[in-house]
């Protein structure tokens, strides 16, 4: 792609765990020549607690990943924007979709009463591509790339939370928004899954597009 005016310069890669989109936004930074900014997911000292005792941790999990985004993102303010191109692979307002989930009704309001402070000077991405999959297929790719700290992961939370990102993004309307359906294609190892995807990525995207790629299908 080129540096048009027209195309979005700050583009943030959202999805439940599992769809792939660090992998995405890692090849994504790499083909735009862009700055990638990875979510400090291995950095929080509570994760590993979360998944043995989600009621005991939730808290103390959620509010090191809303502290450590929000830092980044000022980092990113800090940063010419207009200047560079930047790739991320988390939308910083995704973390009360997680706060929802997993926080008693208790901790969410204190967590409600935080959070919307942080988030009042965070930029705004130009998109914002929301990768999206079935819950046993996201399941399945947990399963696969075998963090040990995942495997009590279990299909009904992978269901809660796939729940929650659909309900929150189906009511996005803060940034466009690319919602592209993954569960057909594996564009870690299938270049033509990948540059489709880009290719989608030249058009013009105003409010929100839906796109289910065709995979392999066409070829079956």
């Amino acid at each position: 792609m080129s540096h048009g005016t027209s195309e979005p310069n700050y583009i943030a890669v959202e999805g439940v765990i599992g769809v792939g989109k660090t992998s995405f936004a890692k090849m994504l930074a790499d083909r735009l020549e862009a700055t990638l900014v990875n979510e400090e997911v291995f950095e929080n000292p509570f994760l590993v607690d979360f998944y043995k005792n989600k009621t005991r941790y939730a808290l103390s999990c959620q509010l090191f990943f809303l502290i450590s985004r929000f830092q980044q993102q000022q980092q990113l303010m800090v940063r010419d924007l207009f200047a560079q191109r930047i790739v991320a692979d988390y939308l910083f307002a995704k973390d009360s979709i997680f706060a929802s989930v997993n926080l008693s009704e208790r901790e969410l309001a204190l967590y409600n009463r935080i959070a919307p402070v942080l988030a009042r000077d965070i930029p705004k991405p130009d998109l914002v591509i929301y990768l999206q999959a079935s819950s046993p297929v996201l399941l399945e790719r947990i399963r696969s790339r075998s963090f040990t700290f995942e495997k009590p992961i279990d299909l009904d939370y992978v269901e809660g939370l796939n729940k929650a990102y659909d309900y929150y993004f189906f009511h996005y309307t803060e940034t466009p928004l690319l919602v592209v359906k993954t569960d057909e294609i594996d564009f870690v190892h299938n270049v033509d899954h990948f540059d489709d995807l880009i290719e989608q990525l030249r058009k013009p995207i105003v409010g929100k597009k839906y796109y289910v790629p065709a995979g392999d299908l066409s070829r079956k």
